[in-house]
């Protein structure tokens, strides 16, 4: 049975966070507090409950995705300071061929994006895509979309990015499954959204791009790139052989209880990042000429978009403990399981409004996984929420437009008209989150 008082706290609070964001332009982490702090008002909470929720929902959230993010974000600029996405895209191009090259940029960002940011590696890479235009004379967007489509895509739904580890954290979800799930749901929106979407789209599409120097790009003495795709594959291994050694794939009392203690803290997030970054720092750093107060100088500064990412997260976890203690999302659970409402579509549906209104795919993930969490029921499976996270991450996804900072970076840095981008870059996006959502709908009918 619907309660309208609980049900009305929490419509006004999505409508007050939205209205904050859009019409007042306050930063998003104040107003996910703000909004917080209004459904537990509205709903009836004890004053004082309100401001423990708000500690507690910081708290609970901090204390994982923190770690993880922060220690991603220095692991990130480590690679990307070294000159080893140059190097990774180069090696591919010359594997592939330049027929093939489509294929090869998507690899490039697919890989590239797993430790680095989408808006760092993507400015990094565009001048291959002018160089590979000036040397073949075929479309910029024949190479431009793949390489958007590999960023974004590993972006949206491959730990240790900030988004999935931020919506995985607050749904529990065990990470090794999320990226098991983020690979398989990834390859083939990346094909679509990819070389296929980038070689429709650049014969209807035709840009010139800008003025771009691309002569003498050529890394002196660049990384190795067995070295580079290692040096990522190293958390990314650990994490899932965490996973799969503790999940009923592997039979009781195969491995001794005492080594399953110690793979487990060594395959965990923290250990397997931390490995990750020393590994990074003594190869890509001091083998490599970099000195000590020049890696240190990486890393502090590494933190800075970090922490925003980190504290919107804490944010989104307080609302989502506020919808826990008010009972709002123990009502709507029960309202949808009567109804017939699959969540794992409500995730995705809440994502995609937030996302289209709003813009930030940052806040879109937070905020559905904290109106997703509390619908939760004690029965479901760490795959079904590892397929929640990618319904979630494909919903913040969709249809990227002028209200997000995304749009206005590809425009700019393609050459693009904005009507040019919106057939482009909005339209690719738009594939990616309905593909992924497909895909995660049918992974969902075997686990």
């Amino acid at each position: 049975m619907i309660d309208f008082t609980l049900l009305t706290s929490v419509l006004l609070g999505v409508v007050v966070l939205l209205v904050l964001i859009l019409r007042f332009k306050i930063q998003a982490f104040i107003a996910l507090l703000i909004a917080s702090i209004l459904v537990g008002v509205l709903s009836g909470m004890e004053p004082l409950a309100i401001i423990k929720t708000l500690q507690d929902g910081m708290a609970n959230t901090l204390g994982f995705v923190a770690m993880v993010v922060g220690l991603g974000a220095i692991f990130g600029a480590i690679l990307e300071h070294s000159g080893g996405a140059e190097s990774l895209a180069t090696f591919l191009l010359a594997k592939f061929g330049e027929k093939r090259a489509p294929w090869a940029l998507m690899l490039t960002g697919f890989i590239v994006a797993i430790p680095v940011f989408f808006e760092v590696a993507f400015i990094i890479l565009v001048p291959i895509i002018y160089a590979l235009q000036k040397r073949t004379g075929k479309p910029l967007l024949l190479y431009g979309i793949p390489l958007l489509a590999g960023l974004a895509i590993t972006h949206t739904f491959i730990p240790p990015t900030p988004g999935p580890v931020a919506v995985a954290d607050i749904l529990k979800a065990d990470l090794g499954w999320v990226i098991f799930f983020g690979f398989i749901a990834g390859i083939p929106t990346a094909i679509l959204c990819g070389p296929l979407f980038g070689k429709y789209i650049s014969k209807r599409v035709h840009v010139s791009g800008l003025q771009m120097d691309t002569d003498g790009k050529k890394l002196e003495n660049p990384p190795p790139v067995g070295a580079i795709i290692s040096i990522i594959s190293i958390p990314i291994l650990l994490i899932v052989v965490n996973t799969v050694i503790n999940s009923p794939l592997i039979g009781e009392n195969i491995i001794p209880e005492n080594v399953l203690r110690w793979l487990g803290m060594i395959g965990h997030p923290f250990s397997a990042l931390i490995i990750a970054n020393l590994i990074a720092w003594y190869l890509l750093g001091i083998r490599r000429g970099y000195t000590k107060d020049t890696l240190l100088d990486i890393s502090t500064k590494s933190m800075a978009p970090a922490g925003m990412i980190i504290l919107i997260t804490g944010a989104g976890g307080v609302f989502k403990q506020m919808l826990v203690n008010t009972g709002a999302g123990e009502m709507l659970a029960n309202y949808f399981a009567n109804e017939g409402v699959s969540i794992l579509l409500f995730a995705f549906l809440s994502a995609a409004v937030i996302r289209i209104l709003q813009g930030s795919a940052t806040v879109a993930m937070i905020t559905a996984a904290g109106l997703t969490a509390p619908l939760l029921a004690e029965s479901i499976s760490d795959p079904q929420k590892a397929l929640l996270v990618i319904a979630v991450a494909s919903g913040a996804s969709i249809m990227s437009h002028v209200n997000d900072s995304g749009f206005w970076l590809v425009g700019k840095y393609l050459g693009l008209s904005e009507k040019q981008t919106f057939k482009s870059w909005t339209v690719m996006t738009t594939l990616l989150a309905i593909t992924g959502f497909a895909s995660a709908s049918v992974l969902s009918l075997f686990f």
